[in-house]
């Protein structure tokens, strides 16, 4: 009988896979046991089905609308904006006085008024207490609108439901992946396995591997989302929607990225602080509360310019808030950039707090850590 005896080119030690190897050794395991669970796959399919369902049903109500043709006053500056559209009645006016005077006595929905030398837009749509996202839906750009009589439920329900779309994906996609995070970190921990991971491989290339199989699996889900939605605009026959959509959706994707990262690090963190699952909302609640914080938001301020613009700059809420004033039209190409930089340098902060307290907290076992004994180690 032969045995196998390693040559002296190839040595006789086995080699030790490398930090990259390690990480993604640890989210391939991630995602293995992720996919692996029916709950997960069922929810995520539930949710799939669920955002094209509310697309589509959103599109068709829209295209059955449009049965009956929207009365709209336009100028001889403002006709071109509308020649062409199915389901408009127009009315030419002589001014732009004459053609807000036909809105104010409820003769037409809306009218499209010159907007002023500075604006962005052309024209500028004038409603007296509502505004029909119908027309806005057709026309081929997002204008300003102004109201000659605002009312209590006046807003604009185009600009509220994609409002409360992003806020709602970054809800969901974030708690249930941050969550994933915590409670494997306490799996492990309590079951002590981690005693078996970090004896092969440093405790920070199993914080990277968890990162980054759940930020996988997370990017997915919004790729799917962002799928659908493109998917179902594209069939209900939404293209001034899906147009104006389009950079929104895509740039959400790219915060989105680096947020999860940063809430992936602090889920982790926060849950090796404990040792048992019934103790993981004692320390990821704060960060729970800073997830929920933009759904909530976009609620309640998506028409107040100034909130949004404060929540495109803050990190936990630049996800939702620069992609909403990205399609309203109130950013400039600029603020996204600034945005996505504040948001990466403090990704990277949150990186290195979170894995010195995951590091010092780890091997703890039995009461929960606190916040200062694990910064100190």
């Amino acid at each position: 009988m032969s045995t196998f005896s390693p040559s002296p080119a190839r040595g006789g030690a086995r080699r030790s896979p490398s930090d990259l190897q390690s990480i993604w050794l640890v989210a391939e395991r991630e995602i293995g046991s992720k996919l692996r669970s029916k709950a997960f796959v069922i929810s995520t399919a539930i949710l799939i089905v669920a955002a094209l369902a509310s697309v589509l049903w959103g599109g068709f109500a829209a295209n059955d609308s449009r049965g009956s043709s929207i009365p709209v006053a336009v100028t001889s500056q403002t006709e071109s904006a509308v020649s062409g559209l199915e389901g408009v009645e127009v009315t030419v006016a002589d001014s732009d006085q004459a053609a807000q005077a036909l809105v104010d006595d409820d003769a037409v929905d809306a009218a499209l008024v010159s907007g002023s030398s500075d604006a962005a837009f052309d024209y500028t749509v004038v409603v007296k207490d509502s505004v029909p996202s119908t027309l806005l839906q057709m026309l081929s750009e997002t204008p300003p609108v102004q109201m000659l009589d605002p009312g209590a439920g006046a807003a604009d329900a185009l600009r509220y439901f994609i409002a409360l779309g992003f806020g709602v994906v970054f809800l969901i996609a974030a708690s249930t992946f941050g969550g994933t995070i915590a409670q494997s970190v306490v799996e492990e921990k309590q079951t002590r396995v981690v005693e078996i991971l970090i004896s092969a491989i440093p405790v920070r290339t199993l914080l990277a591997g968890k990162v980054l199989g759940n930020t996988v699996l997370a990017m997915a889900q919004i790729v799917l989302l962002a799928a659908v939605a493109v998917i179902g605009l594209a069939v209900t026959d939404q293209a001034g929607v899906l147009d104006a959509l389009g950079a929104p959706i895509a740039w959400f994707a790219i915060f989105f990225l680096f947020g999860f990262v940063l809430l992936a690090s602090l889920f982790a963190a926060a849950a090796a602080m404990v040792s048992r699952q019934e103790d993981i909302g004692a320390t990821t609640t704060p960060i729970t509360m800073l997830i929920m914080a933009p759904y909530f938001l976009v609620i309640f301020f998506n028409d107040n310019p100034v909130v949004l613009t404060v929540m495109s700059y803050v990190p936990f809420s630049a996800p939702v808030g620069m992609p909403l004033r990205m399609y309203l039209g109130d950013a400039q190409w600029w603020e996204p950039v600034l945005s996505l930089l504040i948001l990466i340098a403090s990704c990277v902060a949150a990186i290195g707090v979170g894995s010195r307290i995951y590091r010092n907290s780890l091997l703890r076992m039995g009461a929960r850590v606190k916040l200062a004994e694990a910064l100190k180690g």
